[in-house]
């Protein structure tokens, strides 16, 4: 998989307006200042190492996030159409939670996770474009990005942190707990994560149906065009206006013409 520059440009917009939309003052303007502090990091960033692992790629973490924003909206709509109480939660935590979920992924302050594989074996055999960055102390995925809000002044709320906290489900048996107890009392008391770890499941579900299926099918064919990570049917007069507008919100002179040039 990879992103045009164009698309990582959009990417980031979108990213960025998720945040201005739904998140209120005065934490909208702290993550604001945040997420640009680190955009040339965090614009460029992968979300996994590995090639068979969800949006392994440049570009790939914002791509990630922004579609399980959307399908965090999405599927609250059903589960609100189910019955689901939808007064113990609302939709700022609900994006809260969706932009910030792995957030950990961006390393520390001054390392980043993901840095380029130089095991050329690895990278061959085992599709290991990227390899963690030793630097980086060992923390699970929730754990730093909690961390990362709070050491920059971040607030969250108690049904926040414990999306964001089991997001992954129960892929994680730290989320035992809290998803696997038969106990009235101790089941949480919002949908919220459920409706997250099922956003973030379908993200990366779909996300292997359009990058692997053919591939496994036996088939190179174009996937089916009613659903692209990358959208191809944009007129250039549409390009040329969503890149200007994405250029100008890039204020790091180096990444706009890094990207620029792409």
């Amino acid at each position: 998989m990879k992103l045009e520059a164009i698309k990582i440009q959009s990417n980031w917009v979108e990213f960025m307006s998720n945040i201005d939309t739904h998140i209120s003052s005065p934490r909208k303007e702290k993550l604001i200042t945040f997420y640009e502090k680190y955009q040339e990091r965090i614009s460029l960033m992968p979300a996994a190492h590995k090639k068979e692992y969800h949006s392994a790629f440049p570009g790939g973490y914002v791509d990630h996030v922004n579609r399980v924003v959307r399908g965090a909206l999405s599927m609250s709509g059903v589960w609100e159409g189910f019955g689901c109480d939808m007064t113990t939660f609302t939709t700022e935590e609900l994006v809260f939670s969706a932009i910030n979920h792995d957030l950990g992924k961006m390393g520390s302050e001054d390392e980043e996770s993901y840095i380029p594989q130089t095991d050329k074996w690895r990278r061959d055999k085992l599709g290991e474009d990227y390899m963690f960055n030793k630097k980086v102390p060992f923390a699970s995925v929730p754990d730093r990005g909690l961390f990362m809000l709070q050491s920059h002044g971040i607030t969250y709320t108690f049904n926040e942190m414990v999306a964001i906290q089991t997001h992954d489900g129960l892929y994680d048996d730290a989320n035992v707990k809290y998803l696997k107890t038969y106990m009235p009392e101790q089941k949480p008391r919002t949908s919220l994560p459920y409706i997250l770890h099922q956003a973030d499941m379908m993200a990366a579900r779909i996300e292997f149906e359009v990058e692997w299926l053919p591939k496994l099918n036996g088939s190179v064919d174009t996937p089916k065009t009613n659903f692209t990570l990358d959208d191809n049917k944009v007129k250039s007069s549409s390009i040329n206006k969503a890149k200007n507008k994405a250029l100008s919100s890039i204020k790091s002179e180096g990444l706009k013409n890094m990207l620029d040039n792409l």
